[in-house]
């Protein structure tokens, strides 16, 4: 591989080479004839295989990704397509084994097996610059924390919280396996990032002979000739696999952290990172961060409360609004212009009593605290984040996406190439004449879009003033407001605010119903 081109360049020279259509196979053979042959060997019976296993039917290579799909009777052109789209991912130099539909439940899906072999897992991990390690990390660990027994009943054990040592890493190196940490090739690479890699493939595999642009898992699924695409959990969430091959991290996820009971409990970010990815870690290790800190926010509130409740009895304005003496005497103005009537203060005597539980004088120190809570989160979290790209080697993970993952759609669609001043490679080009156009389009929408929101929440407004006034001569003298119950409920303010709120309900549903088919249109432009 020609080191002095640049990655986007060199995906695609692979693209082209792996799915041309001639008798090559780029050299991505993942066994000989003899090893084929041992594999067929080496099959097991389906009924002696356990129904946890993540392998083939011959119990050595691992289901990487799984394709099912339902066989048509008139589908002769999705049956085209699953063809030519296999050949191609064979040709890509991936392994597939297909299910027959009478072993699934239905008895109408088939299931597409995929495994990715030794060969195709480092060509893909040395071009997407993908980090496994190389060293043990020998840095002393200091986490001797004072008094960290009082912190026991929240912590888990160590073999959940690090899964696996702790390793410095570096760019996977095809030409330098005997530099990296290779005990097992079948297992060097995490399952996420096998996952990965076969997605990769897959949504840029094309399945057309006659339009080359027609390619991608995404297409297939849309228009039908795949019902679905996933990989493999390794085992039943609620019970350890009976395989000794499977390391059950999907019981372990289960047992440690997703049960309501382990609510307080640390979290395993480790084996989630390990299990899931790095992008699902850091979700799920801001989610924790995040409730964690809402949890002081609550307990301040929670304060605030019970101080509200304590002083109940000492609120002295709502007592001055129900005495008769000083809110009976004191009249406010009518509500609307033309068919309310004045009223009395003391009238408000419950809303007042009620509103004072949250509305007290703790309120005010609990506002001052959630402005210093905020700004103590974001920078608590910059640094909670520092420390997890740090420790996951994710200083440069970002960009380094934005590189080398080119949506497969854009790729397409964007043919030219210019060279970056900057990083010295080629990098897809737009012409500006294009830019220019589809900036003004997208830009023109989203101010419509903007500007029938606006309109939409001034016509409510209009909605609740105009109504109001209607609503309060109606049930002036209506029966509802004898009833001992909810009569004192039944009010124009009322009234006005739930059919607002209905109507408001109604609008938000259209509009986010089409914003978001535009949204993508736009997106995808």
């Amino acid at each position: 591989m020609n080191r002095g081109k640049s990655s986007d360049e060199t995906l695609i020279e692979m693209d082209r080479t792996t799915w041309s259509s001639g008798e090559e196979n780029n050299g991505f053979h993942a066994s000989s004839d003899k090893e084929t042959l041992q594999l067929e060997n080496a099959e097991v019976d389906k009924q002696q295989q356990s129904k946890d296993s993540v392998y083939f039917r011959d119990g050595i290579r691992r289901v990487d990704f799984v394709l099912s799909y339902i066989d048509d009777k008139d589908g002769e052109k999705k049956q085209d397509r699953r063809k030519e789209f296999e050949a191609n991912l064979q040709k890509a130099g991936l392994e597939l084994e297909t299910e027959d539909k009478s072993e699934s439940e239905d008895g109408k899906t088939y299931f597409l097996k995929i495994h990715v072999p030794w060969e195709v897992l480092a060509t893909y991990a040395d071009v997407l610059k993908i980090k496994v390690p190389f060293k043990t990390n020998d840095i002393p660990d200091k986490k001797d924390m004072p008094m960290s027994w009082l912190f026991t009943p929240y912590r888990l054990p160590e073999h959940v919280m690090q899964p696996e040592p702790d390793y410095f890493t570096a760019t996977f190196d095809k030409s330098k396996t005997d530099f990296f940490l290779i005990e097992d090739k079948e297992t060097f690479f995490p399952p996420s990032t096998r996952n990965r890699i076969v997605y990769y493939i897959l949504s840029r595999c094309p399945y057309s002979k006659e339009d080359k642009d027609k390619k991608g898992i995404k297409r297939l699924l849309n228009n039908g000739t795949y019902t679905a695409a996933f990989p493999l959990h390794d085992c039943r969430y609620w019970t350890r696999s009976r395989d000794a091959n499977c390391e059950s991290e999907r019981y372990s996820l289960y047992k440690y952290w997703a049960r309501f009971t382990c609510f307080y409990k640390e979290q395993p970010l480790n084996l989630i990172r390990k299990y899931y990815g790095e992008k699902i870690g850091i979700y799920f290790a801001w989610l924790g961060f995040y409730t964690e800190m809402l949890s002081y926010a609550a307990v301040v509130g929670l304060l605030c409360f019970i101080y509200g409740v304590a002083s109940f009895d000492e609120n002295v304005w709502s007592k001055e609004i129900c005495n008769e003496t000083i809110g009976g005497q004191i009249v406010m103005c009518p509500l609307c212009d033309k068919k309310c009537g004045y009223w009395k203060l003391n009238t408000t005597c419950s809303a007042s009593w009620q509103s004072y539980l949250f509305d007290n004088t703790a309120t005010v120190f609990f506002a001052i605290f959630m402005g210093i809570w905020v700004t103590l989160f974001l920078e608590f979290w910059k640094r909670r984040q520092a420390r997890l790209e740090y420790e996951w080697d994710l200083v440069d993970f970002e960009e380094e996406q934005q590189q080398l993952q080119l949506r497969p759609e854009y790729e397409i669609k964007c043919t030219s190439r210019q060279l970056n001043r900057v990083t010295q490679e080629m990098e897809p080009y737009l012409p500006l004449t294009s830019k220019c156009a589809r900036s003004i389009l997208s830009g023109a929408t989203v101010l419509f879009w903007i500007s029938l929101i606006i309109a939409s929440i001034i016509g409510v407004i209009a909605y609740r003033l105009a109504v109001f006034a209607a609503f309060a001569s109606i049930m002036k003298d209506s029966p509802t407001t004898k009833l001992d119950v909810v009569g004192t409920f039944i009010t124009p303010q009322f009234a006005t605010s739930v059919t607002a709120s209905c109507i408001n309900f109604v609008i938000i549903m259209i509009l986010n119903f089409l914003y978001e088919r535009v949204a993508i249109k736009i997106t995808d432009m």
